[in-house]
């Protein structure tokens, strides 16, 4: 028990004499009071029955009302419904009749077929069928445009208007074939807003849930029937490159549409009506759409492949299908929201009647409930209320009660609580006597008071019992890891501290063996941590069931292990042992249902003289692993005086660095970072420099591993933190506004990211330069995201308190392209591999990139722009920001204030 905790009896004996003082108090005789004068039982049987009344007949009138405005709303639903239909008609056929149009204009110019490398007199062939096509779309979408305008006549005479010039554009082709398709794009783009309007006044005032669902179900299918329609322009449009940026000419924009259409597919799972989703699944499930589907899949066609006449005829066909299919589907679902829309306002004049019955006869009801009541409950609660009136003075006399069931009920009830008074009044007499051996303590005692008094001594004696269980547990989980159950960090030093010291008393040596798992993290990753964790759990049985009964393996984190052996007779033995583990790791295993395998590299250490400590055997482990690793993995490295030489140098740049930050060594300089567009300073990178007296600068690949290494890396991203923060800080004051939009860029730490307090750290740092949060943008790398869970919950609190986030040196990683919609990221850096590559395809990779950087709303930074092609290219692919050595090298505090100062940038710095 802890020195802490009272002794039981004390415990017991302070919480009896308690007890015993409130039942002596309890006991103490009190001064009679007379009742005063209540309100008769009647008043409140009228006002008990009225009150309700009232509430009946004022609920009933807004109810009424309510279904009437329903009625109401059911109707201009129905009609903004078929409007709706009428503006869906207008926007399918002016879509499908921009695929034909689309298709007629390459089709006539013989450059764009050869440009594809398609058969010129075979694509000539088929022209008449898509003029044929065209013509039918056409004279579809003015009749659709004829029947919106007795709904809308001015919007329908604008869009015809438009659609006007749009066919005179492309018959004369006086616009390209991307104007054209953006002309078409625009007005399908207008009619779907116009009908999402019309939906939305449907979905208005008390509008029945049964119409707004069909009303949402129609919206759904039209969306998903404008992404569907423009499939077949987006990939026709892929085979020939028009030009740079344009979107129907580019397989980008070809994946984007068909982003967009599976979404859009997605989303029909959203559908409430079954019949609506029975006439989907039948939709989806018809050759038309499964074949669309299919070929219209960028993942199906390889870049560069092109279809034949006869496929591309095919898909015309299949295409005309599914519009049909498509156009029924569509005219069922908005049938079915006109029907359901009349059936409410029908149902809802039903209810409207029924209602005013019902509130008629409960009022009758009622009326006649009250009678009753005031006669049967009004005399039997009164005998029961002089009873419990003696009750309450003191006097424990006997209760009895008729009438009802219910106050025979709460007689019954008032008679037990009274003898039950007369056990407390007994039991309470013998603790405040101090009689705890008295056998009424054992027994237990109805009602709350009797409850609390009998539990009393049981809850102390069960506190304290509690207390230690929970001692115990608390103390294993500090010591133990959660996922293996297995000794933790800290523990695996406590026992390795505990063999050396046995070593030293006994002579004989203690061996530490370092496992790092080779390939964890591609499982990891590949696979997901739910079957990562089931890896390391299995890891840490096949490394438990090799060892002797003596020996211990402990898990570092992550995916590191040690195993503690002792004693140690020969270091061969320890060898042996580190290839049976490397053995037993390396075996496939099952894991989350799919097989996967892992490897280990083992650095070995033995303690050879009594001043090696736990700190220091784990250490010369660790770089033995390191060593292993580095020379092949899966195998086995023994610590040698080679490593403890390089261990020996890389604990001195420890301790010069920790030396340098107190001695203020390090220094800060700055990289500027450039709008492309303006060529204005849109921030700057901070960069930490090393001045170490007697070597000048130090490069920072020297430093900054070893400071990664350690704890150092914290104290110097804090240092990093708070000089960067207030040099801007410094910056905007002296700017007087012209610097407010400066952004400030500082690279954080894997290890500094998942320390817990680094959310304080960077409040504290803004609190104290007086910079506002939005001006600060802190660059994490790709492997920090997928390393560590703990990253995405700090980067999250970090971007509430209005930080933004950005990923450094992006492509040399694991992230894709497609995660970084998931990830609380707001910028992207391009890795200057890429920007300043010339190898082919790197252009137009930074292209993709910056594109869907911008697709998912995220700012682009090229780094690495060292020539003026590098920042023209930029340009034209829109890249936000860019910084090189082409705009400025790292400066000094100074040289940077200047420059941010100055008026404007020269040309060239």
């Amino acid at each position: 028990m802890a020195s802490g905790t009272p002794a039981p009896r004390a415990v017991l004996a302070r919480a009896l004499t308690v007890v015993g003082v409130a039942a002596t108090t309890r006991r103490a005789p009190s001064l009679p009071r007379r009742p005063r004068a209540g309100v008769p039982l009647w008043a409140y049987l009228t006002a008990l029955v009225g009150v309700p009344l009232v509430g009946v007949v004022v609920l009933s009138s807004i109810i009424v009302d309510t279904r009437r405005a329903e009625a109401a709303s059911a109707v201009r639903a129905e009609q903004a419904v078929a409007e709706t239909a009428l503006l869906d008609d207008a926007r399918r056929t002016t879509e499908n009749e921009a695929v034909w149009a689309l298709l007629l204009w390459a089709m006539d110019d013989p450059a764009v077929i050869e440009a594809i490398g398609l058969p010129v007199d075979q694509v000539s062939a088929q022209r008449p069928l898509i003029a044929g096509l065209r013509s039918t779309y056409q004279e579809a979408t003015d009749e659709a445009l004829d029947a919106l305008d007795d709904r809308r006549p001015g919007f329908a005479d604008s869009v015809r208007t438009d659609l006007a010039d749009v066919r005179r554009a492309a018959a004369a082709r006086t616009s390209s074939l991307h104007g054209v398709y953006l002309d078409y794009v625009a007005l399908s783009d207008g009619l779907m807003d116009a009908e999402r309007q019309a939906a939305a006044e449907a979905l208005a005032g008390g509008t029945p849930a049964r119409t707004r669902a069909a009303v949402a179900d129609a919206l759904l299918v039209a969306g998903y029937a404008q992404s569907a329609s423009r499939q077949m322009p987006l990939y026709l449009g892929s085979m020939v490159d028009q030009q740079a940026g344009s979107l129907i000419g580019s397989r980008l924009g070809w994946e984007t549409g068909w982003l967009t259409y599976t979404d859009a597919r997605a989303q029909l799972l959203r559908l409430s009506d079954p019949a609506v989703v029975g006439g989907w699944e039948a939709f989806a499930a018809t050759p038309a759409v499964r074949g669309l589907d299919a070929a219209l899949d960028p993942a199906a066609t390889p870049p560069g492949a092109v279809p034949t006449v006869a496929q591309v005829v095919a898909l015309v066909s299949q295409r005309s299908t599914r519009d049909a299919d498509t156009a029924e589907l569509t005219d069922a679902v908005l049938h079915r929201a006109q029907e359901l829309a009349g059936q409410d306002a029908q149902a809802a004049t039903d209810r409207s009647t029924t209602t005013l019955v019902l509130a008629g006869t409960l009022v009758a009801v009622a009326a006649l409930g009250a009678v009753l009541l005031a006669r049967t409950v009004g005399r039997s609660l009164g005998r029961l209320a002089a009873q419990a009136s003696q009750v309450s003075e003191g006097s424990l006399v006997e209760v009895g009660a008729r009438g009802p069931r219910e106050v025979r009920t709460v007689g019954a009830a008032l008679g037990t609580a009274v003898g039950s008074l007369r056990r407390i009044q007994d039991q309470a007499q013998a603790v405040a006597e101090g009689d705890l051996t008295n056998v009424l303590l054992e027994e237990p005692l109805p009602g709350p008071l009797g409850a609390v008094v009998h539990a009393s001594v049981q809850q102390i004696v069960s506190s304290v019992r509690q207390r230690e269980e929970l001692q115990s547990a608390l103390a294993h989980q500090a010591a133990h890891d959660p996922l293996t159950d297995l000794p933790n960090r800290a523990q695996a030093l406590a026992l390795t501290a505990a063999a050396l010291n046995r070593g030293r008393r006994s002579g004989e040596k203690t061996g530490l063996l370092f496992v790092d798992l080779d390939g964890f993290k591609a499982v990891n990753d590949g696979y997901g941590h739910a079957c990562g964790d089931e890896v390391l759990r299995e890891v840490a049985r096949r490394l438990h069931g090799q060892l002797r009964g003596g020996d211990v393996v402990c898990r570092l984190g992550g995916d590191e292990f040690v195993v503690l052996v002792e004693p140690v007779e020969l270091e061969s033995d320890l060898v042996d042992l580190a290839d049976r583990l490397i053995a037993t790791v390396s075996a496939p295993m099952a894991a989350a249902g799919a097989r996967v395998s892992v490897g280990a590299s083992i650095g070995i250490a033995v303690s050879r003289d009594a001043a090696v400590d736990a700190d220091a055997l784990l250490a010369e482990a660790d770089t033995a692993a390191y060593r292993a690793k580095a020379h092949g993995r899966g195998r086995a490295e023994v610590f040698d005086d080679a490593l403890r030489a390089q261990l020996s140098a890389q604990a001195d740049l420890e301790r010069a660095i920790a030396s340098g930050l107190e001695a203020g060594q390090f220094e800060v300089h700055y990289q500027p970072v450039m709008d492309v567009g303006s060529a204005a300073i849109a921030g700057y990178e901070a960069l930490v420099r090393w001045n170490r007296p007697g070597r000048g600068l130090v490069p920072p690949d020297e430093f900054i591993p070893v400071a990664e290494a350690s704890r150092l890396v914290c104290d110097l991203d804090r240092w990093v933190l708070g000089t960067a923060t207030r040099q801007l800080a410094a910056w905007r004051a002296a700017a007087g506004g012209a610097a407010d939009h400066v952004t400030m860029a500082v690279n954080l730490s894997g290890r500094h990211l998942t320390d817990r307090r680094v959310v304080d750290d960077v409040s504290a740092a803004l609190a104290a330069a007086g910079l506002p949060a939005e001006r600060l943008v802190l660059e994490v790398t790709e492997t920090v995201l997928v390393d560590d869970p703990s990253a995405i919950e700090h980067l999250t609190a970090l971007r509430a308190l209005g930080v933004s986030i950005a990923i450094d040196d992006f492509g040399t990683g694991y992230t894709s392209i497609g995660q970084l919609r998931s990830l609380p990221v707001d910028t992207l850096k391009i890795d200057r591999s890429f920007v300043a590559s010339t190898e082919p395809g790197h252009d137009q990779l930074v292209a993709l990139m910056i594109k869907a950087a911008h697709t998912f709303g995220l700012t682009v930074v090229a780094e690495g722009v060292e020539e003026v092609d590098h920042v023209l290219r930029l340009q034209d692919e829109r890249c936000d920001h860019a910084q090189g050595w082409w705009f400025g090298r790292p400066l000094t505090a100074d040289r940077a204030g200047e420059l941010l100062l100055a008026p404007r940038l020269a040309g060239s710095l």
